[in-house]
């Protein structure tokens, strides 16, 4: 990295939440077994409610994408036709809850008639929960964000983004290496911008590290038509009635 970037002003970071401050001690070793318990009950209890929010849900695709994307860019166009086409598959769209390519595919779920769900963070900037949402959850911490969006997930769309964009393609990819979850699709909107990561996992097949198989669920594409078409083949038909059980709701749980 030059060292011109690296000497760039940055701006002060506002002052964390407690919840934030919490997580930051939490990762950084051992604390007192009493302190240690405490943190437990309450990631536990963040655990239940965010079951309790989603339990009811459709069948959903997952969108990851840029927070910073804003209207009217082709990113979010192309994030809203996303969401568009998801609903016309008869899934739900999950999102992170917040801006930009969140908004937007939350926003085309919404107009094609079908249902928005989203999985918030709390965090001092860029996360404000987008309008366009059937319902969502407010997480304190991100490692239960995470297991909450890939357990209601049945596919993943991955558009352009940063950093927390490529750890979600990661995860979802070792998930399915690994066979943690079955063979869910994932489809990378934008061929340039992600060109890099397709020459890295040809790198990675060249040098023997993955294997051909493994990248037999991924979609390199520009065609929101031809995405469709992959969730459809690897999530639609398989998992799309899977949660067609009515569940019972429990008055007393204020379900």
């Amino acid at each position: 990295m030059p060292s011109d970037l690296l000497q760039t002003a940055v701006p002060p970071t506002p002052r964390e939440e407690a919840p934030l401050r919490e997580e930051k001690y939490f990762l950084e070793g051992p604390r007192s077994r009493v302190r240690e318990f405490f943190f437990l009950l309450k990631v536990m209890g963040e655990f239940i409610r965010g079951f309790r929010v989603f339990h009811f849900a459709p069948p959903c695709i997952a969108v990851f994408g840029s927070a910073r994307v804003r209207p009217g860019s082709k990113f979010y166009e192309s994030a809203r036709e996303m969401g568009r086409g998801i609903a016309n598959l008869g899934f739900a769209v999950m999102t992170g809850g917040g801006p930009g390519i969140m908004e937007a595919a939350s926003r085309g779920a919404f107009e094609g008639g079908g249902k928005a769900v989203g999985c918030n963070i709390r965090l001092p900037r860029e996360q404000q929960p987008n309008p366009w949402m059937d319902t969502y959850f407010n997480c304190r911490f991100f490692f239960v964000r995470k297991v909450l969006m890939f357990k209601y997930s049945y596919g993943f769309v991955i558009m352009p983004g940063g950093i927390g964009t490529l750890d979600e393609f990661y995860e979802a990819f070792t998930l399915i290496q690994t066979q943690k979850i079955p063979d869910f699709p994932i489809v990378l909107m934008g061929k340039t911008y992600w060109e890099p990561v397709s020459d890295m996992l040809t790198v990675m097949l060249s040098e023997h590290m993955i294997s051909p198989e493994d990248l037999q669920y991924i979609l390199i594409t520009d065609d929101t038509g031809e995405a469709l078409k992959h969730l459809e083949k690897f999530a639609a038909l398989k998992y799309r009635a899977k949660r067609k059980k009515i569940y019972r709701k429990f008055i007393f749980l204020g379900e």
